[in-house]
């Protein structure tokens, strides 16, 4: 496949197969499984339905890693989502695709799992909760300096996080299997309100607990053999998420009651983590547990800065001269990198962070479902080809993605249909934009 035009050979081929696998884990163990326990309980309305969401979502996200490795494998080149979208879609959709990620969804989603962490730093310092939006902005603004040395830094800050991480996913998988007593699982949540979901929004909730997958994808033009190391460290890194979030919610349920985790909510992995291991333990996997959100803010910041740098190597973007720029000599997009955080930060300043969840999920797997479409495509366009990687069970893998995306998009509709509009306006908003860009474009060329 020719190479398309979204790309680059400016940045460094130096990512292997563990630093690869570490940001596909990294950026999917954050705050979901920690902070989402309460929501998906809520909304699923027993235990037993709410472990069943989690082991749907991690199958809906496997079913959608295995489709997209097939694309990826294809076309490994740096910008992931965008590129795929405008190679099968066109110029129009790949443009989109790219803006939504750059506007919308990366900043939503680093601002939601920062707005996360700050809610825990508050807690184990003891600090009001006017204290959650400077800690998260002043975190953020951090992990993107370091991300604007060399990409072998934030490589080996994401090995070390993913290590770190496994410290308090472990405690808590060890203690709730073995020294649980409540077995919550079959218990119903008596005090739920009529309004607080259904089994999709449940569902839903779980989704944002593994997103963070296909970001690998946009460092495709940065590993040294992408078309072997990408769908290996998709799909190992997904099954291995998957894994783990089952036995840390089964975890949970041995140790807390159904209406304990729902009076508890956001406070649920925190209040267990204490009862559990005394004050001074409890502290110490807070502290496991911010590392390893620290871990997925600095896999987002890697990855989504490398959209805005593709898209401004194009000219797609107002002032995209500046936003394609690298360093000389870490070649890192250190403008574009600014401009994510400074959206973050925004975001954060107007958006509770369980409402952002929902919505950059919802906004992002409009793209993923055509994404998976795209499978077809792509099988009937290169008919003959040999492929670097082909989907399992085809095409019953990528039907099940489709019908997983369209479970998201119609759940989230029903449940917050206001919510959907401000984000799809958003994403529409870009189409003007780049009009408008180009107009400029063509008006300095005469």
């Amino acid at each position: 496949m020719e190479k398309p035009q979204t790309t680059t050979e400016e940045l460094n081929r130096s990512l292997g197969l563990w630093s690869a696998l570490s940001i596909v884990i990294g950026t999917i163990i954050g705050s979901g499984i920690f902070f989402k326990q309460a929501s998906v309980l809520d909304s699923a309305g027993s235990s037993s339905l709410a472990l069943l969401a989690w082991v749907i979502g991690g199958v809906i996200t496997l079913t959608s890693g295995l489709t997209v490795a097939e694309i990826g494998a294809q076309m490994p080149y740096t910008g992931g989502l965008y590129v795929y979208i405008e190679n099968i879609y066109g110029r129009l959709l790949g443009f989109l695709s790219g803006w939504m990620q750059a506007i919308v969804y990366g900043p939503a989603i680093i601002a939601a799992v920062a707005g996360f962490m700050s809610i825990l730093m508050t807690e184990l310092f003891g600090l009001s909760a006017a204290w959650r939006v400077p800690l998260a902005v002043v975190t953020i603004l951090a992990i993107g300096g370091m991300n604007l040395l060399d990409n072998r830094v934030g490589a080996g800050f994401a090995i070390l996080t993913t290590v770190g991480k496994l410290i308090p996913i472990a405690a808590i998988i060890v203690f709730g299997l073995f020294f649980g007593h409540e077995d919550a699982i079959g218990q119903t949540v008596s005090q739920v309100q009529q309004s607080s979901g259904n089994f999709g929004v449940a569902v839903l909730a779980t989704l944002f607990g593994y997103d963070g997958w296909i970001l690998i994808a946009n460092l495709g033009g940065e590993m040294k053999n992408p078309q072997k190391l990408l769908p290996k460290a998709i799909i190992i890194g997904i099954t291995t998420v998957l894994v783990i979030y089952t036995l840390i919610t089964f975890g949970v349920f041995r140790f807390l009651p159904a209406d304990k985790i729902h009076q508890l909510g956001e406070g649920a992995t925190g209040y267990l983590a204490t009862a559990a291991f005394g004050k001074v333990g409890g502290r110490l996997l807070s502290i496991g547990i911010i590392i390893s959100m620290m871990g997925t803010i600095n896999g987002k910041i890697m990855t989504f800065p490398r959209i805005v740098y593709a898209m401004a190597k194009r000219r797609d973007l107002p002032f995209s001269r500046y936003l394609a720029y690298v360093t000389p000599k870490a070649k890192e997009p250190v403008v574009a990198i600014g401009f994510i955080l400074a959206l973050a930060t925004v975001m954060m300043c107007f958006f509770d962070p369980d409402h952002l969840s929902d919505l950059c999920v919802f906004t992002v797997y409009c793209f993923y479902t055509l994404a998976f479409f795209g499978i077809f495509i792509l099988r009937r366009r290169n008919k003959g080809k040999e492929r670097p990687f082909s989907t399992p069970l085809y095409p019953w893998i990528p039907l099940i993605s489709i019908a997983g995306g369209l479970f998201v998009l119609v759940s989230e509709v029903f449940n917050d249909p206001w919510g959907v509009v401000l984000f799809v306006g958003i994403t529409i908003l870009g189409l003007p934009v780049l009009w408008v860009v180009k107009e400029m474009d063509k008006r300095r060329q005469m």
